[in-house]
């Protein structure tokens, strides 16, 4: 089962750069590493081999799954409408609280709170999909439920 992965045009580009250097210089880089470690002897007590392997496997399960993500990803652009979606940036406030925060609702490999970007599937992102400006609703994490305000839409 594949699920589609929304990205943004931005992020596919850097993936797929991020791809590309991967398969490219890094992969020669690591075989040169596992040459030299070769190189020294003794596989079993070679630090340096032992080293090189894990960088090699790292290296390719890095790309397994970029390529995995590039071929699911759907490219969705933030469009302007009152209903929020994904690309969507909303303006909310907890209920009971002042503090206001801003989002943008970004696709999962984009996610990054300390810029403001949240997952489409975490709970808060999920639970404001659909909704509007001057909507309440909650959710539920593992400190329980939440509940907000949504105070704006762009």
């Amino acid at each position: 089962m594949t699920t589609e992965e929304f990205i943004s045009q931005e992020k596919f580009e850097e993936l797929t750069k991020e791809l590309e250097e991967l398969r490219t210089t890094r992969r020669r880089e690591v075989a040169e590493q596992l040459e030299y470690a070769r190189s020294l002897g003794d596989l079993s007590e070679n630090a340096e081999y032992h080293e090189a392997r894990e960088m090699q496997s790292s290296v390719e399960e890095r790309i397994l799954k970029l390529e995995a993500i590039l071929k699911n990803a759907k490219i969705v652009k933030g469009a302007k409408s009152d209903v929020i979606g994904m690309g969507s940036s909303v303006m909310v406030k907890k209920v009971d609280a002042d503090e206001k925060r801003e989002y943008t609702l970004v696709g999962a490999e984009e996610a990054d709170m300390f810029s403001g970007k949240i997952s489409y599937r975490s709970p808060l992102g999920n639970a404001l999909l659909g909704k509007k400006k001057g909507d309440e609703f909650s959710f539920h994490t593992p400190k329980g439920t939440q509940r907000y305000k949504i105070l704006d839409v762009k």
